[in-house]
């Protein structure tokens, strides 16, 4: 007698199974986001095969001290910038998730990257949303070498993997997960159990095979990427591609990495000719008027294995609301309200009745408290409308009592400041060199107090 097929109630906001309909999902607590899913006919897990797409299938059990521990070589995208984010190249059998926003470029950095490496080993590329002409005519209009890259329009999982398994390319990109369908999957392409199953059938055929896989993922309109929460376990690396719409410069950060870190930033600028790696980004973020204004400072903020100069503006302007406005663009809003109450209580300015802006320059956005101190200077410059010298660097973390903590990597912060042209930093009195640099004054300060006081000489 033939099975049945299966019904899940699938949540669409964390992918959670549930075995009947409810009002609420019991695992993120969403009201109204269970929808039905029909699976197809299950499988029999005798002999290696499950009904889980992405089960492993059949293995044999070991010793962990008999496991050989030689690192897999990996494969250079020819893209340092890439590479860097990455951990250092693909991984053969890995699976890369790269998100970004409509226009951002993922298409364009995945052509470039496929075009380049087809010429070394064999390489294919599934489109799913285009057609075999459309990638073609954006091939020769950036001037790509097309003579090896291996391209396939299919949106069939099951299809795109038996090619594979005949063609054998060393890297596969497929553009994109949303439009890929499974036919035992009895939903619609896009939707919570499509998006799961495929992804899990994609990382089997990759890690039975040892293909480099990279997959394309829409992005939600909080910026996250969309898909239910399973598909970042499923997957080895998750990194998205940022821009705005108003800038021609693209970063490329990792939120998930098993083979290397995950706070490492590649920059990229957008021409005509397709993405081009900065490979001195703090340069591009340093691009400052001639004059500057009251609120501008520049801190170093450590990004993955490099510091990375930015400039951060503040604006303080009366307000003519009875609730003063926080707006923090590039930085944590509760961390400014945070650093205001400091400023107040250890430094004696009072800004309960002014509006506060913070803008991190070029579309940086720092995750770390570096900045707090140069926050909280630039915050001072402003409301005393008083602009601080042009080559001065600011970099510390600031503590509830006022007092002002090291930062890691302060030496390589500074030298990369001193290779600019910055000849004076005020930084933690931890932080301060044993041996000095050359041409640049560095500023021990122990309390926010002294800070001030610094700025003030």
């Amino acid at each position: 007698m033939a099975k049945k097929s299966k019904t899940a109630y699938v949540c669409n906001e964390c992918g959670a199974d549930h075995t009947k309909w409810s009002g609420q999902c019991g695992a993120c607590g969403a009201w109204n986001s269970l929808s039905e899913v029909r699976l197809g006919r299950g499988r029999s897990a005798i002999d290696g095969q499950s009904g889980y797409a992405g089960a492993a299938g059949a293995g044999e059990v070991q010793k962990l001290a008999e496991i050989d521990l030689s690192e897999l070589p990996r494969i250079p995208t020819n893209t340092g910038e890439l590479d860097r984010v990455l951990g250092g190249g693909l991984v053969p059998g890995s699976v890369v998730l790269i998100g970004g926003n409509p226009g951002a470029g993922k298409s364009t950095i995945l052509l470039q990257t496929l075009c380049h490496l087809s010429q070394q080993m064999p390489a294919l590329y599934v489109t799913g949303e285009e057609s075999l002409q459309q990638v073609a005519m954006r091939a020769k209009r950036l001037g790509l070498p097309m003579d090896q890259l291996q391209v396939l329009s299919e949106t069939d999982v099951e299809r795109i993997c038996h090619i594979a398994g005949t063609v054998k390319p060393r890297v596969v990109v497929v553009d994109s997960i949303q439009v890929m369908h499974m036919s035992e999957v009895q939903s619609a392409p896009g939707s919570v159990a499509q998006v799961r199953e495929s992804a899990a059938y994609l990382t089997r055929f990759a890690k039975q095979t040892g293909t480099a896989m990279i997959v394309v993922g829409h992005v939600t309109k909080d910026g996250s990427l969309a898909g239910p929460k399973v598909l970042e376990h499923i997957i080895d690396c998750s990194i998205l591609l940022e821009s705005t719409h108003d800038s021609r410069f693209r970063t490329l950060r990792a939120h998930k990495n098993r083979f290397g870190a995950v706070n490492e930033l590649g920059v990229f600028a957008m021409t005509e000719q397709g993405l081009k790696e900065v490979s001195n980004p703090s340069a591009i973020f340093l691009q400052r008027a001639e004059e500057v204004a009251a609120g501008s400072v520049v801190t170093s903020v450590w990004e993955g294995t490099r510091p990375l100069l930015v400039e951060l503006q503040a604006l303080v302007d009366d307000s003519s609301l009875g609730n003063p406005r926080r707006v923090a663009v590039g930085l944590d809003q509760n961390r400014l309200n945070m650093l205001l109450a400091v400023l107040h209580r250890h430094g004696g300015l009072l800004v309960g009745d002014q509006d506060v802006f913070i803008n991190v320059v070029g579309g940086v956005r720092v995750m770390e408290t570096s900045a707090d101190l140069t926050l909280q200077l630039a915050v001072v410059s402003s409301f005393r409308d008083r602009p601080l010298p042009r080559d001065l660097m600011v970099f510390g973390e600031v503590g509830l009592a006022g007092e002002i903590r090291p930062v890691p990597s302060g030496q390589e912060r500074l030298r990369e400041a001193a290779k600019h042209g910055f000849r004076k930093a005020i930084v933690p009195a931890a932080n301060r060199l044993k041996n000095d640099i050359d041409g640049m004054e560095i500023v021990p300060v122990r309390s926010l107090a002294e800070a001030l006081a610094a700025i003030d000489a």
